[in-house]
């Protein structure tokens, strides 16, 4: 008899298993597919660590959750800056100072500045959709060319047809800096994140490509409490109805070059390109391997959005009004299950950054066991 059984062996499932491990509480941790990490998984291919699941970036202002981390890894100093690529002209991301002078041929912060407030008095009262409300915050021209096309092959609709709270803020640069992220902490884990999952169920029992809910009796009748991590509605049988995701799909390519973009991340902003943007794995840990060798080739991930339909593979929650409601329905089933308690990106129907979701499991671990 164990005393937790966790369904899941991302990180939420996992950072749980450790520290209930280390209290002296005897932990089983299961997971449907075949891999630990969750979609923070990342497979060596050709000696290089392949993001499975999409491009992901540690970093936080949490120095609590960066220092538990590196208990377990050591964070290589990658910062974040993007680019974009709008039919051949290449734009910094976020929205600087090399942004605006590709852009307009400014030089100033004071010229960049006079511009950007002369396009944004297009709009009049109160943005009625997300165009509008783009171009209330940042003008015409970055609107056209750096978030219209690629908003709508996100989104699967026309920037006119968006709600405009989908965009709350466009952050606006009037400096040089090219760090996408305003965070202390940043970083890749050196070696990859498998790795660093290891080490956090090392000496755990895991099981992996085994289904929870196809034998919830059995899997119950072995553990005292149950940390449930997958698709709450999922849980319920869908008994309310399904609660909706957007989805992307992976396009996956190892080529014999060493160099296909230079850079980790290129968002294609315009229309006509149908995928989103391409992940070039290996500047992640800056080209070199884990002897610090250049790698001779180098592996690139094409990223589709696509519809989500029951059954899909679920990335981002659509925290709409139809599904927020439909999720407090659930939440409310949840809350009578005695032996049960829900957590993670899955279990709470919740878009979290990675820091986010440690930061939610060690509360909740500071809750169970005061």
């Amino acid at each position: 008899m164990y005393d937790y059984l966790i369904v899941g062996a991302g990180l939420y499932g996992s950072v749980f298993a450790r520290e209930a491990t280390d209290r002296g509480y005897k932990c089983l941790v299961i997971d449907k597919r075949g891999h630990i990490g969750g979609n923070v998984y990342t497979e060596r291919i050709e000696g290089i660590n392949v993001h499975k699941y999409g491009a992901h970036i540690f970093h936080t202002n949490n120095k609590r959750v960066w220092e538990y981390l590196s208990r377990f890894t050591t964070f290589n100093r990658f910062t974040n800056s993007p680019v974009a690529n709008y039919k051949g002209e290449l734009y910094s991301l976020p929205f600087n100072m090399y942004t605006f002078n590709k852009m307009w041929g400014v030089v100033t912060p004071e010229e960049a500045q006079r511009k950007i407030e002369e396009q944004r008095r297009e709009i009049k009262g109160e943005p009625r959709n997300l165009e509008e409300q783009a171009i209330s915050l940042v003008g015409r021209d970055i609107y056209e060319k750096l978030i219209k096309g690629y908003t709508e092959k996100q989104w699967g609709r026309a920037c006119k047809d968006l709600p405009s709270f989908i965009i709350k803020r466009l952050p606006v640069r009037l400096t040089f800096d090219n760090n996408y992220f305003n965070a202390l902490y940043q970083g890749i884990p050196v070696g990859g994140y498998t790795e660093m999952v290891e080490r956090i169920l090392d000496k755990i029992e895991v099981g992996l490509g085994e289904d929870y809910l196809s034998d919830k009796r059995k899997w119950d009748n072995m553990a005292e409490r149950v940390v449930y991590t997958g698709p709450i509605d999922a849980y319920f049988q869908y008994a309310l109805g399904y609660l909706e995701y957007r989805s992307v799909r992976f396009d996956t390519e190892v080529l014999d070059i060493s160099n296909f973009q230079g850079n980790a991340a290129v968002n294609y902003t315009d229309s006509q390109t149908p995928w989103t943007r391409i992940i070039e794995h290996k500047w992640f840990e800056f080209g070199k391997d884990g002897d610090g060798n250049d790698i001779p080739k180098t592996i690139i991930s094409k990223e589709y959005s696509s519809e989500w339909k029951p059954g899909d593979e679920p990335y981002y929650p659509v925290n709409d009004e139809r599904n927020s409601e439909l999720y407090r329905q659930y939440k409310a089933l949840a809350e009578t299950e005695d032996k049960v308690f829900f957590g993670g990106r899955l279990g709470e129907y919740k878009y979290y950054d990675m820091d986010a979701v440690v930061d939610a499991v060690l509360k909740k671990c500071d809750e169970v066991f005061s």
